[in-house]
């Protein structure tokens, strides 16, 4: 079972294998309308992190849906950090996980029996640590492996954090450091080592579960969280969705040591400068800036952490919060600022 390299299946793994932002954008956009029921409080009109359907006053449903094709060799790991990323959509909507459903493609003629019940054994050791039962699921046999959840929570209607509601002035920050889309590339260059793979698997297998907390917080005003789209494309998502513009400082942005002396290498993913391609004209970097600066901020985060845009009197709180969900407070790393939508990093 040790010799089997699952990221040898995959094109692209974990969240670097989402379509360009560029891309989805145009293919969301030859759908036809459809019906939207007042009930319905969050669809895809701010590509949001996850659907958010009232059922009465005091509850709503978060639907949400995440897989991906391996980014980690190891079976369990790889299972772990799918369900991990996929449970996060429900956080970062101010939701509490109630109930999980498994996506299952495995390339059966390739993978022995074991090896593909230690990516589920993971992922329901995830879900078991979220306090939530994999409920069902679906299975496919596939020439690449594959694997996530539907992930169903709930949350009050009134406490509902979307990534549109952010203001002008809100201090922005970010509960993990980014870098995981450049540990992945390092890894798969055989680059990698022991103590960065425990980091890479440290951040994308802890929860978001801050985010069901951060609801009850006055000053909260948006949340999303940072995946295949990197920092740059999820923060102008809020950017988009409040109407405003950010500024972002690069020297406050937190990155994992490893992936940061790899990047300097030249090391990053495919999907770097797929996201780039999509949403770069919207960045204002430095005219000075060297090329690896650009690629962080493009850098595709599987099972990122949350960023918030909150006011400056909630910011103690917030962190209060973060720290205590995953021991850390997380990082301010800007703010939100009137004007187009647009980044700035300073």
């Amino acid at each position: 079972m040790n010799e089997i390299k699952l990221t040898q299946f995959s094109h692209g793994g974990g969240c670097g294998c989402k379509i360009a932002p560029g891309v989805l954008s145009e293919l969301l956009a030859t759908l036809p309308g459809g019906l939207v029921p007042p009930e319905l409080l969050v669809g895809t009109d701010t590509a949001d992190d996850a659907a958010v359907y009232r059922l009465n006053d005091r509850q709503a449903v978060v639907a949400t849906t995440d897989f991906f094709t391996p980014i980690v060799d190891d079976p369990r790991d790889f299972g772990r950090i799918a369900a991990t990323n996929a449970l996060s959509d429900v956080y970062a909507m101010g939701g509490t996980p109630i109930l999980a459903l498994a996506i299952v493609g495995m390339p059966l003629d390739k993978l022995p029996r074991e090896v593909i019940g230690e990516i589920l054994r993971g992922g329901a050791e995830v879900c078991r640590d979220a306090g939530i039962p994999i409920a069902g699921g679906h299975s496919i046999d596939v020439l690449e492996p594959i694997y996530g959840l539907v992930g169903l929570g709930v949350v009050d209607p009134d406490k509902v954090k979307t990534n549109a509601g952010a203001r002008d002035g809100d201090v922005l920050v970010l509960s993990k450091p980014l870098g995981i889309g450049i540990l992945s590339a390092g890894l798969k260059k055989g680059l990698l080592t022991p103590q960065g793979y425990a980091q890479m698997i440290r951040w994308t297998t802890t929860l978001n579960r801050a985010g069901a907390r951060l609801a009850d917080l006055e000053g909260v005003h948006a949340v999303t969280d940072v995946t295949g789209f990197g920092l740059a494309g999820h923060l102008l998502e809020m950017c988009r969705g409040g109407k405003l513009g950010a500024e972002v400082r690069f020297d406050a942005l937190p990155v994992i040591d490893e992936a940061a002396a790899l990047l300097r290498e030249g090391v990053a993913t495919g999907a770097s400068t797929r996201n780039w391609a999509s949403y770069g004209s919207d960045v204002r970097l430095p005219d000075e800036a060297p090329e690896w600066q650009r690629k962080l901020v493009s850098d595709p985060q599987t099972s990122g952490g949350l960023l918030i845009a909150c006011a400056e009197s909630a910011l103690a709180g917030v962190q209060a919060v973060i720290a205590e969900a995953q021991g850390e407070p997380g990082t301010v790393i800007g703010r939100m600022l009137a004007g187009e939508p647009v980044l700035k990093v300073v």
